[in-house]
C-alpha cells in the first residue's frame, strides 16, 4: 500500500454519500502497490471497507481501461455462481477525482503469487486448484445473454480477430527481429480450429487474480475484469492453464514441479476437471490453444519490453519480464511445429 495523494478525499466523500447505500465518512484512501492498469485503492470509511478502481488521469485510447465494462461483468454476475465481488457504484464524471472509477466491495481474503503455494499442505493445495477450476467453469457455463451481456462483445470469428490483434500488438512494439514471433503470425491464421460457443471471457484468469477465503481452500472473488468480453471460452482456459507449460522460474509457472508431492493436479487432470464441469468430451484443438496463448503472453511481455526501453515501465521488474517474450516465443513455435507433425 502508497498513499493516495492523488485522490480529492473531499469531493469523493461527498460523491460516495450521495451514490453508495449507507456510506458514512469521513473517507481515508491508501493506493494498492502491483502491476494494475487501472489504478486501484482500498477506501476505509466509519461504514466500513471498500475498493476504488479509477482509469488512469490523462489522455487514453478510446478503448482501454475501461472501468464500466468492468463494472458492468460483474454487476452481470452478481447473481450466478461466478464469485464476485458486490460493486456499489459507477462514476463517468471526470470532475469528481479526474477519472471515471466505481467503488466496490473490499474482499478480505488471500492473494497468492506463487501457483505452487508454498506455505500450504498438499490437501490445501489440491482443493485451491479445485476451487479455482470450478470457478472458471462457472464462469464459463453462464448464458451471457440471459445476464444482460447480449451485447457486451462480438462473439463470431473471435480467434481470427484475437490472433490479428495480437500480432498488431507485437509489431507495434517490436524492440528486435524475433524468428519464431514472424513464424507464429503466419502460423496461427491457418490452423483455425471450429468456433467453439461463445461465452464470457474473463481475458487475464489467473491466480493472483483471484481473492480466496482467509482460512479456506476456496475463491471468494474473481478480480481484474479489463479484458472480459464474449468469446471462445477455450482460449481463455487455455490461457489460464498455460500455467502448466511454464517453470516457476520462467513466470511462475509450474512445469517440472512433482505434482503428486505437491497435491496439486497435472495438466492432464486439471484439463478433465474443467471439461467434466463444464460438460465437454475432450478439447480437440488443446495444442492449438496453448500455441495461442504462448504467442499471446509473449506479445503482451514484448509490449512490455518496449515500454521499458521507453521509460514508461522502467521498473528492473519490466525489463526482466520484458526478455521473456523470445523464450515464450520459441517454446509456442516448438509446440506448433510438433502439432504440425
Amino acid at each position: 500500500m502508497t498513499s493516495a495523494h492523488d485522490l480529492p478525499l473531499d469531493r469523493l466523500d461527498s460523491w460516495l454519500r450521495d451514490h453508495v447505500e449507507g456510506f458514512r465518512g469521513p473517507v481515508a484512501a491508501e493506493r494498492f502497490t502491483g502491476g494494475q492498469s487501472n489504478p486501484t485503492y482500498r477506501l476505509e470509511a466509519a461504514c466500513g471497507l471498500y475498493v476504488l478502481r479509477r482509469k488512469p488521469p490523462g489522455p487514453l485510447l478510446p478503448s482501454a481501461h475501461a472501468v464500466d465494462r468492468e463494472f458492468r461483468v460483474m454487476q452481470a454476475l452478481a447473481a450466478t455462481p461466478v464469485p464476485v465481488p458486490q460493486v456499489h457504484a459507477l462514476c463517468d464524471d471526470d470532475r469528481v477525482i479526474g477519472s471515471a472509477f466505481y467503488v466496490m466491495q473490499f474482499l478480505d481474503g488471500r492473494i497468492f503469487w506463487e501457483q505452487h503455494l508454498p506455505e500450504l499442505t498438499p490437501a490445501e493445495r489440491a482443493a485451491m486448484f479445485d476451487s479455482m477450476n470450478a470457478v472458471i467453469a462457472a464462469l464459463h457455463s453462464v448464458d451471457y445473454k440471459a445476464v444482460g451481456l447480449g451485447d457486451f462483445g462480438r462473439p463470431g470469428n473471435y480467434m481470427a480477430r484475437q490472433i490479428a490483434r495480437w500480432s498488431r500488438q507485437y509489431r507495434a512494439s517490436e524492440t528486435g527481429p524475433i524468428a519464431a514471433m514472424d513464424a507464429l503470425i503466419d502460423w496461427l491464421p491457418q490452423h483455425l480450429p471450429a468456433e467453439s460457443a461463445p461465452g464470457i471471457v474473463h481475458g487475464d484468469y489467473r491466480m493472483d487474480n483471484l481473492v480466496f477465503h482467509k482460512t479456506e481452500p476456496r475463491v471468494i472473488g474473481v478480480l481484474d475484469w479489463e479484458l472480459s468480453t464474449i468469446g471462445d471460452p477455450l482460449a481463455d482456459f487455455a490461457y489460464h492453464a498455460m500455467s502448466w507449460r511454464v517453470t516457476p522460474e520462467m513466470f511462475r509457472g509450474l512445469a517440472g514441479i512433482d505434482f503428486g508431492a505437491a497435491g496439486i493436479p497435472d495438466e492432464a487432470a486439471y484439463v478433465a476437471a474443467y471439461c467434466r464441469r463444464t460438460g465437454r468430451e475432450h478439447v480437440a484443438a488443446w495444442e492449438f490453444y496453448m500455441v495461442y496463448s504462448l504467442f499471446r503472453i509473449a506479445a503482451i511481455v514484448q509490449g512490455i519490453a518496449k515500454r521499458a526501453i521507453e521509460g514508461t515501465a522502467a521498473s528492473r521488474e519490466a525489463v526482466e519480464v520484458g526478455r521473456l517474450a523470445r523464450p515464450f516465443a520459441e517454446q509456442a513455435w516448438e509446440l506448433a511445429r510438433s502439432v504440425d507433425t
